[in-house]
């Protein structure tokens, strides 16, 4: 049935086109095939709305038929709108001799079969969307005088049928994505004018055969790869007037056989990377109007003479590496130079008083060299000059007053000098001025309110001087100021209410001065205000609520300050983008407004008075960055929700009250990179789940309440740099998965109850540098000998542990290290010899340790000959302390038994009447024995001498003495 159906339709249409032949006579042939090309466009304007059987085919739009009317001679359908394909129908038109289809919305490939208008000379394509590759086809055009299919998609290489075009005059194939070389063929056109090459994908060497093209003009080739050394060829083109080779990657010279281009009014080799001089020839160059040999590698002074280059207008230099001062006669009187650009070589010498002559100037630029002295005072010469840019050199001096003489300067560009003094008030007659940049100089005093009257100034740039005063109150006068930029002065005083009736500022920066006072309510009028810093001044006061009528705002920074209240006034806006807040007295809950500012990227309100909970809206923003919340009164705990905050890569809440558990959802931010929850009330434990953020730089922990182990998860952090976990409850042992952090720089573990021996894995972390701290803990065992391995180390403390035997020499090896701390161990040993410009107090706490700074070893070895160990000397005392005892109760009973003998003595005497004899010097009992006397009883006579009275008795000597007068060993 369909094939049936599809028959009849054939018929059908052979039937209409027999009859429609017929209607059109002897037009019957071309019209068809117009009407079909039709038939393949979209005509959105109707543009071939009058292309139909009704009207005379020579009267359709863009049509132009031949004198006979028989046959179309042109077809012109540019800038209609149209769209679609190129039909391969246009071949039927065999007598076409132009087709311009150029600045439509065309898609689809040019059809090879349009190399078959043997008659055509011109085809003009260009502006379109056409991809593909150019057709070979195309060679065939023989006719062909002018062919434009530029400004397309156009791919592919520029084919070498090319040179078969004999004819032809205008060679457009610019902005396109064509690549391979400029074919050699080229040469066979000797009749080519014009050859526009430019933004395409080119590459390789420029042909030598181009000097063939005798008859060439205009040659653009910029903006492609092309490379190697641009041939002497192209000095034979002796008509041509336009030579533009820019932003290629051409080297070598300048050929001097450029010196034959007698009518050459342009020249562009801007951006390749060509070297050595400028060569002398190019003042052969008569003709040239416009010089560009920027961007390259030349050196050498410039050797081109004004007095031979008489039409130059425009001569650019700029971005080589040229020396020396300016020729003399580079710009004479009378000359036609409207613009010079000479930035960034490295010319030196003072301002050229030369130059002064060029009244003609328009634009000068010579900024970015070595230039240097003072700036003459009669800069007024330079009557036309519209643009003046000194910038970034090292003129000093002052701003002459004549400047305000330059009735038309619109630029001043002086910053990056060492200009001193004030703005003189002259200035204030630049009625033109638009943009006035005097920032990183040296400049001094007061603003002076005459540059008030400059009325047509659109920015201001006083960045980095030392401007003192107030701002002048007449600010408001410039009414399409859209910059003011006074930062790092030293301004004071209040900011001027006026500043309110600058309705077009759109960027503030007043941060870095002195100022003082309020914020002003005038600031409501700032309705297209996009950026505001007011940092480091001493302004005070609640914001005005007027300031939420700011709609635009999207840069805020007003740290630094005393301002105080609620920050909600600056919460009007949508757009912001950054609000800086820190270091202010601002109070009150954490305004959940905050939340609709959905392009939010860094929020920092640290150092301030707010309190209450971050508010759980803050998960809807998804752009944060950074939420800096830190140094506050906040409490609560964090809101699951804030885990929307899906672009966080710093969150610093340290310095709170925050309490609860550290949530595990924390390990869900994957883009997190700091994390400082420090100097809080968290408790629990280190969650595991913090090892999922693995870009992680920076863990904070310290000074909570937190419990239990370090997760082995920790291993998992291996961009970690810091990790600081000390002042915490913490216990367990040091986990060994620590040596997967490999660019840990800084460890903190002090101050916990963590247990066991310090893993050897830590020598691993070969970046440690900052500081290893693992004091205040109980880890025990020996000091791991791999810690010497850590040799960028700046800090290690392991005090106040139960760690024992040697200190490892391998520490000695530790020539980084510029404070240690191994006080309060249980350490032996001789100390490494490198550690002896350390301190007592790194090593006091450990009674065995020797070595400089503390005792020599040798003498410690005598000492620990002479004194027995502990228990040995225990065990002696309790010997002594009974032997001692038992002695003396055995002199008790010898001085009781002589008591009893002389009592007996006594009393027979007095029976016998004997006298009395002299009574004895009395016994001295319980006398405490010196130290040392039990170690010299070997030695001492135990008999004293005869002639000496005994003075000093002890336990030992009443002991002899007994047994001398008794005859009776007590025993």
């Amino acid at each position: 049935m369909g094939s049936f159906h599809l028959y009849h339709l054939m018929l059908i249409l052979s039937i209409l086109g027999a009859v429609l032949a017929e209607n059109l006579g002897n037009n019957s042939s071309e019209s068809y095939w117009l009407l079909r090309i039709k038939s393949e466009f979209i005509d959105p304007f109707r543009v071939l709305g009058n292309w139909s059987t009704e009207t005379s085919l020579c009267a359709w739009n863009g049509v132009t038929c031949s004198d006979d009317q028989n046959h179309i001679l042109s077809l012109n359908l540019s800038g209609c709108g149209l769209k679609g394909s190129i039909s391969a129908d246009f071949a039927r038109l065999t007598f076409l001799e132009i087709l311009d289809l150029s600045m439509n919305s065309l898609t689809g490939s040019i059809p090879p079969d349009i190399g078959q208008l043997q008659n055509l000379r011109e085809l003009l394509l260009f502006s379109n969307f056409l991809v593909g590759t150019i057709p070979s086809d195309i060679g065939n055009l023989k006719k062909l005088q002018v062919l434009r299919i530029g400004d397309n998609l156009l791919t592919g290489k520029v084919v070498p049928t090319i040179g078969n075009l004999t004819e032809l005059e205008v060679l457009g194939l610019s902005y396109c994505q064509l690549n391979g070389s400029i074919p050699k063929e080229i040469v066979n056109l000797k009749h080519l004018k014009l050859l526009d090459l430019q933004m395409n994908s080119l590459s390789g060497l420029i042909p030598e055969e181009i000097g063939g093209c005798i008859e060439l003009q205009k040659f653009a080739a910029s903006n492609n790869g092309l490379e190697g050394k641009i041939p002497g060829s192209l000095g034979k083109l002796e008509s041509l007037q336009i030579l533009n080779l820019a932003n290629n990657t051409l080297t070598g010279l300048i050929p001097v056989e450029f010196r034959q281009l007698l009518n050459l009014k342009y020249l562009n080799l801007h951006g390749n990377i060509l070297d050595g001089e400028i060569p002398s020839e190019l003042n052969q160059l008569v003709q040239i109007e416009e010089l560009d040999l920027s961007k390259n590698n030349l050196s050498g002074p410039i050797n081109l003479l004004n007095t031979r280059l008489k039409n130059l207008e425009v001569l650019v230099l700029s971005e080589n590496f040229l020396t020396g001062s300016l020729p003399a006669n580079l710009c004479i009187r009378n000359s036609n130079m409207r613009q010079l650009f000479l930035a960034d070589n490295n010319l030196s010498g003072k301002f050229p008083v030369d130059l002064l002559n060029c009244s003609s100037l328009e634009q000068l630029d010579l900024s970015g060299n070595n230039f240097e002295g003072a700036l003459p005072p009669n800069l007024h010469k330079l009557e036309s000059l519209k643009d003046l840019l000194l910038n970034n050199n090292s003129y000093t001096g002052t701003l002459p007053p004549d400047i305000g003489n330059m009735s038309r300067l619109e630029t001043l560009f002086l910053f990056g000098n060492m200009i001193t003094g004030g703005i003189p008030a002259e200035i204030g007659k630049l009625q033109r001025l638009s943009v006035l940049y005097l920032y990183d100089n040296q400049m001094s005093g007061s603003i002076p309110n005459e540059l008030t009257n400059c009325s047509s100034l659109t920015e201001i740039d006083f960045f980095g001087n030392h401007f003192s005063g107030a701002i002048p109150a007449t600010i408001g006068k410039l009414k399409y100021l859209v910059l003011l930029q006074l930062r790092q002065n030293d301004l004071s005083g209040p900011i001027p209410s006026s500043l309110g009736y600058c309705r077009k500022l759109q960027r503030l920066v007043l941060a870095d001065n002195k100022l003082s006072g309020p914020t002003p309510p005038t600031f409501r009028f700032l309705s297209d205000l996009f950026l505001i810093t007011l940092y480091n001044n001493s302004l005070e006061g609640p914001l005005p609520e007027v300031l939420f009528l700011l709609k635009n705002l999207s840069i805020v920074n007003f740290s630094h300050n005393k301002f105080s209240g609620s920050i909600s006034p600056l919460l009007g806006s949508k757009s912001l983008t950054v609000l800086d807040l820190t270091n202010n007295s601002f109070s009150g809950n954490m305004p959940s407004r905050l939340a609709m500012s959905k392009n939010l990227r860094r929020v920092r309100l640290a150092h301030n008075l707010l309190t209450g909970n971050i508010p759980s809206e803050f998960g809807q923003l998804k752009e944060v960055n950074l939420l800096d919340l830190s140094f506050n009164n906040l409490t609560g705990e964090l809101a699951p929700e804030i885990s929307g905050m899906e672009k966080l890569s710093h969150l610093l809440l340290n310095n709170n009250q925050f309490s609860g558990l550290i949530p595990k959802w924390l390990g869900s931010i994957q883009e997190l990179g700091e994390l400082d929850l420090s100097s809080n009330n968290y408790n629990g434990t280190v969650p595991a789940e913090l090892g999922n953020c693995s870009k992680l730089l920076k863990l904070s922990l310290h000074s909570n309440r937190l419990s239990g182990a370090i997760p082995p998860e920790i291993g998992n952090l291996n961009s970690l740099n810091v990790l600081n976990l000390q002042r915490n409850n913490l216990s367990g042992t040091i986990p060994r998965t620590v040596q997967q952090c490999k660019k840990l720089y800084e460890l903190r573990l002090s101050e916990n109850s963590l247990t066991g021996t310090i893993p050897p894995e830590i020598g691993i972390l070969s970046e440690l540098q900052v500081i290893l701290d693992l004091s205040f803990n109980h880890l025990s065992g020996k000091i791991p000998s791999s810690l010497g391995n850590l040799v960028k180390l700046e800090r290690l403390n392991l005090s106040s542990n139960q760690l024992e035997g040697k200190v490892p020499p391998s520490l000695g090896k530790l020539s980084s290290l510029h404070r240690l701390n191994l006080s309060n161990n249980h350490l032996k040993g001789q100390l490494p010899s490198t550690f002896s410009g350390f301190p007592l107090s790194s090593f006091q706490g450990n009674g065995k340790l020797c070595g400089p700074p503390l005792v020599s070893c040798s003498e410690s070895t005598r000492h620990e000959k002479k004194w027995l160990s502990e228990s040995s000397v225990a065990r002696i005392i309790v010997a002594i302390v009974f032997t001692s005892t038992l002695i003396c109760l055995g002199l008790l009973y010898v001085m009781l038994k002589m008591w009893w003998n002389w009592r007996k003595v006594s009393i027979a005497c007095s029976e016998t009447g004997k006298s009395e004899p002299k009574k004895e010097e009395e016994w001295v009992y319980g006398e405490e024995i010196k130290s040392g006397e039990y170690w010299n009883t070997n030695t001492m006579a135990l008999l004293p001498s005869q002639d000496k009275q005994m003075s000093n008795s002890t336990c030992i000597f009443h002991l002899k003495l007994s047994t001398e007068s008794t005859k009776n060993p007590v025993v």
